[in-house]
């Protein structure tokens, strides 16, 4: 049993297949690349975004708030995980462009209350991560007491219909779910297993490819789970994501050093993507070559490596 739950490990999975993902180099023709990266209508300096984390005040005190002023000051994405409404005034006083991701809750009329009070606020987006629906054993799942459920394509089309931001849907990890999103109307889509929320579950990366082509452009699609570094967020954005979320790594240096320590590691990051994309001929976040990326494993000769796409 030890051993199946060790090999069962969406984490581990999600980490080894970062790794076996390697990149061809182009220098022909390339120039200094540009990070900036383009969103509901507003320009950040880089495709390093936050995750929808919660619950950071053991990192550092109103570690939420914090957070949220580290990515201010690097002109990056927030985004805010579960909370009550006086942390999230707290998160966009602050002035970080801040997408609230809300849990589905069984009590709708408090999704929808939570809606309205992210759009006062003035978020940037809001949404809703819909992988967070069942326990491990297939039950309804209970959150710090708070009961949540599973939600049909009807009620998630109410959600969206009852805001004028942005809309966006977590938790996706198929092509299926992803076609759904759509129809709903989502203007956004995280392809995420939250954190190994099911075992055996697809890492992002490889989903990501084919949800890419069904959304066709029509929409951002957003990556996280496992991203550790800038040659993280290259990877995920050459094979069709729009920006990439950060989450675990962000914490050390939160918790050791506030607002500046995440503002230091988004830098870092973003550094070591601009690296990449200098050195594969990639003049923006949203030209990276897909070709760029072939897929080994360990034991492979270099003639049975293969492009992802």
């Amino acid at each position: 049993m030890p051993e199946q739950k060790r090999m069962g490990d969406a984490n581990k999975i999600t980490r080894d297949f970062f790794d076996a993902l390697l990149v061809e180099m182009r220098h022909i023709d390339a120039i200094l690349p540009d990070t900036t990266l383009h969103l509901y209508g507003e320009t950040f300096s880089t495709p390093v975004m936050m995750a929808a984390l919660s619950h950071l005040d053991s990192c550092h005190p109103d570690g939420m708030a914090e957070m949220a002023r580290g990515a201010k000051a690097a002109n990056a994405v927030n985004w805010a995980g579960m909370g009550d409404e006086a942390e999230l005034t707290r998160i966009t006083a602050t002035g970080a462009r801040t997408i609230k991701i809300i849990k589905p809750y069984a009590d709708n009329e408090r999704i929808f209350k939570k809606i309205a009070h992210a759009e006062a606020c003035g978020c940037l987006a809001v949404g809703m991560d819909i992988d967070h629906a069942y326990d491990h054993a297939g039950e309804y799942d209970v959150i710090l007491g708070e009961r949540m459920s599973g939600k049909t394509l009807d009620e998630i089309k109410a959600f969206i219909q009852a805001t004028k931001l942005p809309f966006v849907m977590k938790g996706v990890l198929s092509v299926r779910d992803a076609a759904k999103c759509l129809e709903a109307g989502a203007r956004g889509i995280v392809i995420s297993h939250h954190h190994g929320i099911m075992d055996f579950a697809l890492p992002p990366l490889m989903a990501l490819p084919g949800i890419a082509i069904e959304v066709n452009g029509q929409i951002p699609i957003f990556v996280d789970c496992g991203v550790e570094n800038g040659y993280d967020v290259f990877k995920a954005l050459a094979l069709g994501a729009t920006a990439v979320s950060v989450g675990r790594a962000i914490m050390g240096p939160l918790s050791e050093n506030g607002a500046s320590g995440v503002t230091k590691a988004i830098i870092g990051m973003t550094s070591q993507l601009k690296s990449m994309m200098a050195r594969t001929a990639s003049t923006d976040v949203a030209s990276i070559d897909p070709d760029l990326i072939y897929l080994t494993f360990p034991g492979l000769s270099s003639h049975e490596w293969t492009r992802i796409i």
